[in-house]
């Protein structure tokens, strides 16, 4: 199940529907349309989705990478909470067996989410924006146990001290849920 958008061109973006994107940006739709129903912009919608390459289209069409959507989520927020589909795991599953294509194909898709992270972090977007609840990219990486973007968020120098609503700090959520090397990581940086 996906997500519908009224707005064309972020329904374009999150569908990786270049073609219709690119046709959209001619008619002189803005590159920052935010949608009525979700208040996503496209590049907001392709990071939901984890579309790399129509992310750097739209980085070159000077898309805004700090604007909020209606739960205060900047796109940043979208890329770290990327997660693997059903559909991943199903065929992590079916291929691991032969020839650990599963685990290839695994690292293929986290290699791809962090060139994602990593590029709305070169395009300058607020690494320490926080959404409707609190959350922080970084928070979001300590929720999902994810080492690697942990390390990117702390080496582009995301803010560790940084409370959610329910006064929550990144650390904070890696003791709770025992995540010993990212406590570590942060402790590190603190």
């Amino acid at each position: 199940m996906g997500v519908f958008y009224s707005e064309p061109i972020c329904q374009a973006a999150y569908e990786n529907n270049f073609e219709e994107l690119r046709k959209l940006l001619q008619e002189n739709r803005d590159v920052n349309t935010q949608d009525d129903c979700y208040g996503d912009t496209p590049i907001i919608a392709a990071c939901r989705a984890g579309r790399v390459e129509l992310v750097q289209y739209l980085l070159r069409k000077a898309a805004n990478v700090n604007i909020k959507n209606k739960k205060e989520r900047t796109c940043l927020h979208y890329a770290v909470k990327r997660k693997f589909s059903f559909l991943d795991y199903l065929l992590i599953i079916i291929l691991m067996p032969v020839l650990l294509l599963g685990y290839i194909i695994m690292e293929s898709k986290k290699s791809r989410n962090e060139a994602l992270i990593k590029m709305l972090l070169n395009a300058k977007v607020d690494i320490n924006a926080t959404d409707n609840k609190g959350n922080s990219a970084l928070h979001y990486a300590c929720q999902m146990k994810s080492k690697r973007i942990v390390s990117i968020l702390t080496r582009a120098n995301a803010d560790t001290s940084i409370a959610n609503k329910n006064g929550e700090t990144p650390l904070d959520i890696a003791t709770r849920l025992k995540f010993p090397q990212i406590v570590a990581m942060l402790q590190k940086e603190s």
